[in-house]
């Protein structure tokens, strides 16, 4: 059997593996490493921890000033004693560290044997490319003629995990066995210093191209101050990575929207304009070598007003959708039937819609564990059932942002025109859908019935 396990404490309960915080069933948010402090406090629950194994604990390598530490104590003291008035939970130890004093029970719960899947992976990210529970959509044959005609841009809009990082990994792989060179940036793993300025992100970004093409010489070695960022970049492409690799360039960039928000963002948007441009002005040029392909989930024109500057108005635009029955049905023959007929397929689609992730969080559950229909059914929308992590981060999100969680409410109450950029923003999200914010609708079933409970 395998176990899993949480912390319970004064009503929190902390799960480390889902990287999850509740206080009486209602979601915490914490900082990343905040949670780590947690998590290292509560295991050595009674028991000091000097500061220099939690600082070396929580920044491993890396060297901090202890005034970090500080902060995400008190960070940490103000989450937990703010929704727990009353109580204290971690003591300090003066010169020393802290110990962590509240009683903590340590749960474990025996779940099913798994079945074994040939193939099969956990669910969530990018399914892997050998991966026989991929489904293909109408997008993916336009997405990979695109890329073999090596558009200049070739963008990808989807929802939240709707399967973007996959298509994404599928295209760029088939850049490579037509022997492309292939460049990959998550703008998830940038750090808020990398995103700091303009010319702080531009090297950032020349010296991760230059690393994965094997360059020798080094954008650092190149870099002008006497040039903008963007200058600085374009110059490092044409006299480095153009005159080193003959080869066409594959450039995959994913979760850009993360560019949206910051005040540099249209610099960066309307320089891959301008090489999209370039192609015409320059038809023999080297930037015909070169392809952007883009993957984002946010509206780019509610950030990007000016359509000169924005290069999500030209180039190969894709809309990445969620599956539809048939899809549904040949996944769930790919997963051994779990659901054993027509009507229960639609019985499962109407409960989750769609949805690529919980379409294959579902089957895979039910088909590891032996769950039936009508039990996944019965707890769909329990915190503790099988999308109780998902539904969970989902209400977190709302909890911190008012007017999403009031225009959520809105529809809850029956509203469908809601507030143009917050229909955006939840349609992005994934929690809506719709052609327009005047007849937004719940993505599946199951968010409706969640939020109605929790808001």
């Amino acid at each position: 059997m395998n176990t899993n396990h949480f912390y319970e404490f004064d009503g929190f309960r902390l799960d480390p593996i889902e990287r999850l915080l509740s206080f009486r069933e209602t979601p915490l948010q914490l900082e990343p490493k905040v949670f780590d402090l947690l998590i290292l406090l509560i295991q050595h629950q009674g028991h000091l921890i000097e500061k220099e194994t939690l600082m070396q604990n929580i920044w491993p390598n890396t060297f901090v000033e202890e005034s970090n530490l500080t902060r995400n104590i008190s960070t940490l003291r103000r989450v937990l004693e703010g929704v727990a008035v009353g109580h204290q939970f971690i003591e300090t130890i003066p010169k020393h560290g802290y110990r962590f004093i509240a009683e903590v029970k340590e749960v474990r719960s025996e779940l099913e044997p798994e079945i074994f899947l040939s193939g099969f992976a956990p669910v969530g990210g990018a399914v892997a490319l050998d991966s026989k529970y991929y489904i293909e959509r109408q997008t993916d044959a336009e997405f990979l003629a695109a890329i073999k005609r090596q558009d200049s841009l070739v963008l990808v809009k989807g929802a939240r995990q709707v399967g973007k990082t996959s298509l994404l990994a599928r295209g760029l792989q088939s850049a490579r066995n037509a022997e492309a060179k292939v460049v990959v940036t998550d703008f998830q793993n940038l750090s808020a210093e990398h995103l700091a300025s303009a010319e702080k992100l531009f090297l950032t970004l020349a010296e991760s191209v230059a690393d994965q093409l094997d360059l020798e010489v080094l954008p650092s070695q190149t870099w002008n101050q006497h040039l903008s960022p963007g200058i600085n970049f374009e110059r490092y492409f044409r006299r480095q990575i153009f005159l080193q690799i003959t080869t066409p360039i594959v450039w995959g960039l994913d979760e850009v929207d993360r560019l949206f928000t910051c005040p540099f963002g249209s610099e960066v948007f309307g320089l891959f304009r301008s090489w999209h441009n370039k192609r015409a002005l320059d038809p023999d040029g080297h930037w015909n070598r070169l392809t952007l392909a883009i993957a984002y989930a946010t509206e780019a024109h509610l950030f990007i007003t000016d359509l000169n500057q924005s290069p999500f108005n030209v180039g190969t635009r894709l809309q990445l959708g969620d599956f539809t029955l048939e899809q549904v049905q040949m996944l769930n023959a790919r997963f051994g039937a779990p659901l054993r007929n027509e009507l229960e397929v639609r019985r499962f689609r109407s409960l989750v819609g769609g949805h690529p992730y919980l379409v294959h969080r579902g089957l895979s559950e039910m088909t590891t564990r032996g769950i039936k229909l009508e039990a996944l059914e019965t707890h769909a929308t329990s915190n503790d059932g099988i999308f109780g992590d998902h539904l969970r981060r989902i209400l977190l999100s709302l909890l911190q942002d008012v007017g999403l969680r009031e225009a959520v409410q809105q529809l809850l109450r029956g509203k469908t025109r809601l507030p143009l950029e917050s229909f955006y923003s939840l349609r992005s999200a994934g929690l809506l859908l719709g052609d327009a914010s005047d007849s937004a609708q719940f993505r599946c079933q199951l968010y409706a019935a969640y939020l109605a409970r929790h808001l």
